[in-house]
C-alpha cells in the first residue's frame, strides 16, 4: 500500500483505492477504514465544513492581530477602516484555509469522519 500526505483532501478520498492517509507523519489506518464507511458526498461536505471552521478561526485570529493597529493606510483609524479591515481579514482567512491553513481543518475533518463512521457501524 502507498502512503500519501494527509494535507490533501484528494489523498484522503483515495483511501478506498488502497492508499492510506497519514496523520502526524504516520499511516492513519483508522481514518482509512472510516473513509470506506462514509460516502464521498458526505466526505466532501465534511471537508467543506472543516475548511470553513478553520477560516472562521483564522478570521478571529487575524482580527485580533490587527485590532490595535493605528496610523495611515489600510490599517489606519479612519471611519471606514473598520469595515474594510473586517472584509480584508475575512478574505485572508478564507485564502489561508483553502491553501492548507494551519492544519486545523485536517484534524476537524478527521474527527468528524471518525464520528460519522462510528454511527454507521
Amino acid at each position: 500500500m502507498q502512503v500519501v500526505s494527509n494535507s490533501s483532501f484528494a489523498s484522503q478520498l483515495a483511501a478506498s483505492t488502497g492508499k492510506i492517509p497519514t496523520y502526524a507523519g504516520h499511516p492513519d489506518y483508522d481514518l482509512a477504514k472510516a473513509l470506506t464507511k462514509v460516502s464521498p458526498e458526505a466526505q466532501t461536505k465534511t471537508k467543506t465544513i472543516a475548511t470553513n471552521f478553520e477560516a472562521m478561526f483564522l478570521n478571529s485570529m487575524f482580527s485580533e492581530m490587527t485590532a490595535g493597529l493605528k496610523g495611515d493606510g489600510p490599517f489606519g483609524s479612519t471611519v471606514g477602516t473598520g469595515v474594510w479591515r473586517s472584509m480584508l481579514t475575512d478574505e485572508y482567512a478564507k485564502s489561508f484555509a483553502k491553501g492548507g491553513g494551519i492544519g486545523l481543518s485536517n484534524d476537524v475533518f478527521r474527527t468528524m469522519i471518525m464520528q460519522q463512521a462510528s454511527r454507521v457501524g
